[in-house]
């Protein structure tokens, strides 16, 4: 994975998405000096967050979708425009919390925590339930993380029974769509669910004949 991280940028998209951390890192500034330390340590989080896509060694333009995807997310949030378009709230929710529980997943895989769903008998189905099971988790842990923020930090962070089901179910439901996505996302060959057929030259039992 550090190889995958130091290797220098080939093809436009790749500088592409190498430069949106220096737009994150630009974005500290601005969002520290113009709405508080709060709003810089949320940058200075997605810009951490930023290199896990070329760390796991993803396509580029997953790499500038995540990018894009966070920063508009944080800023969101910055900008107060979650509480002003209530409505605006629920994509966001979706399209971030999916690809942070695709991430999430493949990153778990690499580190040998998880199986790769492509060495189960159900590699497409496995990998859905996987990244929604982990999508979900996210998704408790940022709302009990708003409402922690609410309750110490800041007043002003919305916090509302129906929101916060609203966030986990839209969130659920973007996870379950990455999971089923997960082929485009690593760059691998579609694999449709079949059942597991043993390597070449193992062994395996047969059905007893029948009595004569």
């Amino acid at each position: 994975m550090i190889r995958s991280l130091l290797r220098a940028p080939s093809g436009g998209a790749e500088k592409v998405a190498d430069g949106l951390p220096g737009l994150a890192l630009i974005c500290i500034v601005v969002a520290g000096l113009g709405w508080g330390l709060i709003s810089g340590l949320s940058l200075a989080v997605v810009f951490v967050g930023m290199f896990i896509p070329r760390l796991l060694g993803l396509r580029p333009s997953v790499d500038i979708v995540f990018g894009i995807v966070v920063l508009i997310s944080v800023w969101s949030s910055v900008l107060h425009i979650y509480i002003a378009t209530r409505w605006w709230d629920l994509p966001m929710h979706m399209i971030t919390n999916g690809l942070c529980a695709a991430l999430s997943y493949l990153l778990l895989v690499r580190l040998g925590v998880l199986p790769d769903a492509e060495t189960l008998p159900r590699p497409m189905l496995s990998a859905a339930v996987m990244t929604t099971a982990l999508g979900l988790s996210l998704g408790v842990l940022w709302e009990v993380f708003e409402w922690f923020g609410h309750t110490y930090i800041d007043e002003e962070i919305f916090v509302d029974y129906v929101d916060t089901i609203g966030d986990l179910v839209w969130g659920g439901v973007g996870s379950l769509l990455a999971g089923f996505s997960m082929s485009f996302l690593t760059g691998r060959s579609a694999t449709a669910d079949r059942p597991s057929r043993p390597p070449p030259g193992e062994f395996t039992a047969r059905p007893p004949h029948p009595s004569p």
